[in-house]
């Protein structure tokens, strides 16, 4: 299928609890992968706005991430601290290791990236990335993978209010 990303729908806007959804205000995402039916993997073009951030610093215990620079200069933020992306580069983060990542936009100009990552298991038949957690280094927030849904808790497992 041939997808022209000019003509797929741009989302704003997170899952995250009330007090973490203004963080990522300036991110904007087109889901490729579902114009594109895929099934295994999602793919999402994304732009980073001046003074914005992808999410807010993470990793997950079963799901792998990739991403690539189109267009722009990411400032990637991981446990070994600051690098700087700039269009061509790339970086991955497999599943399972405790380096919490994220991208900044310090520039000011927009940055263009893929986000590429498994996706939630909805489906009985398939478990590969099901009941994925993701922890938040630097905040208190945990997330798991509720039948392909995620839901957010303290560390200390206690609900944050709807």
């Amino acid at each position: 299928m041939i997808i022209d990303p000019s003509n797929v729908p741009e989302t704003t806007g997170s899952n995250y609890p009330e007090q973490f959804k203004s963080l990522v205000a300036g991110r904007f995402k087109k889901r490729l992968g579902n114009i594109a039916n895929l099934k295994n993997f999602g793919v999402n073009l994304v732009k980073l706005k001046p003074g914005s951030r992808s999410v807010l610093r993470h990793w997950h215990t079963k799901q792998d991430e990739f991403i690539y620079i189109l267009e722009g200069e990411a400032t990637l933020v991981t446990n070994a601290g600051k690098q700087i992306l700039k269009s061509g580069m790339a970086a991955g983060f497999p599943a399972g290791e405790a380096d919490g990542h994220h991208l900044l936009n310090l520039s000011d100009a927009d940055v263009v990236y893929l986000e590429i990552g498994d996706r939630l298991c909805r489906c009985a038949e398939r478990n590969r990335t099901s009941q994925d957690t993701v922890d938040y280094p630097d905040d208190d927030l945990i997330a798991v993978d509720d039948a392909g849904t995620w839901r957010f808790t303290h560390k200390d497992g206690s609900f944050y209010n709807a």
